[in-house]
């Protein structure tokens, strides 16, 4: 049995790789779920040994993929606090906000044989939690978009000016109008805690989705 610590080169790399593999499938089904985008561009793919959709739009997969590629590295130094999903109406005001808290433990001792198969369990929770959630939320006004956004530690945010990951795609500073929501209402979607993440997903969801501005 072989075990890695905080201190091994690789170890906040591993931990980055799952989430961001387990964000991009969950992204995927979010935008599915909620109607972002016709069910037409989606296929029923198997993740988690559940199956899940994921877009078949090239352009919109590498959008997707090019965002988590940035936030890989910041996840890698647990410099990334919320990775969320804003979901925002035709005029660019937030309907929901998909939460993913992140943080990671300083310190810890974890059995490599035994860590994927157990972040896997806890992975496939989040998944089916957001299979269903259309159930909880209400329904969102026609012609919805959706964007990413990070929300880093203090040390993390000087540092993002001087470092990008992918040519031509560079970190921007969120408008005020995609992160502020007028009466959000809370909706815990689920916790999990392990050894190497503890995560925490909740929604927030305006009180009025067809408020006219």
């Amino acid at each position: 049995m072989t075990t890695l610590t905080r201190q091994d080169i690789n170890f906040g790399q591993v931990v980055a790789d799952i989430l961001c593999e387990f964000l991009e499938v969950a992204i995927h089904l979010i935008l599915y779920v909620r109607e972002v985008y016709p069910s037409g561009i989606f296929q029923k793919r198997k993740k988690y040994n559940v199956p899940v959709q994921m877009s078949c739009h090239p352009e919109l997969n590498q959008y997707i993929q090019d965002t988590l590629h940035c936030v890989k590295p910041l996840i890698e130094k647990n410099d990334a606090e919320k990775v969320v999903v804003v979901i925002m109406d035709k005029e660019h005001h937030p309907v929901e906000r998909f939460v993913f808290e992140i943080s990671q433990p300083p310190l810890l001792s974890i059995s490599s044989d035994i860590l994927l198969s157990h972040v896997e369990q806890l992975l496939r929770a989040f998944i089916l939690k957001i299979s269903v959630c259309d159930a909880i939320l209400n329904n969102n006004p026609p012609g919805c978009s959706f964007t990413v956004l990070v929300h880093t530690r203090d040390v993390a945010t000087r540092n993002m000016e001087k470092v990008q990951v992918i040519k031509d795609f560079p970190w921007i500073v969120a408008d005020e109008q995609e992160v502020n929501m007028q009466e959000p209402k809370l909706i815990p979607l689920k916790t999990m805690t392990s050894d190497i993440v503890k995560m925490q997903l909740y929604v927030e969801e305006r009180a009025q989705k067809t408020q006219v501005y």
